[in-house]
């Protein structure tokens, strides 16, 4: 059986947030289709992607915020 699905996903250009973009350089979020994570794409010299669940990204966050 074929599922076809909507996935919703956010975009953003760089260059306002990173002084290393060049112009045209973006981010972008898109949820999985069955809502545990999300795929990201960042195009900034080469496209990197990667995919984390909600709980890699709670983990994720408590590490970059975290202050000794």
């Amino acid at each position: 059986m074929i599922k076809v699905d909507q996935r919703k996903s956010k975009f953003i250009e760089l260059d306002p947030y990173c002084h290393l973009s060049k112009q045209h350089d973006f981010a972008e979020v898109c949820e999985w289709s069955n809502g545990e994570g999300f795929d990201v794409t960042v195009n900034s010299s080469g496209d990197q992607r990667f995919g984390l669940t909600y709980g890699q990204w709670e983990a994720l966050q408590v590490l970059v915020a975290y202050k000794e």
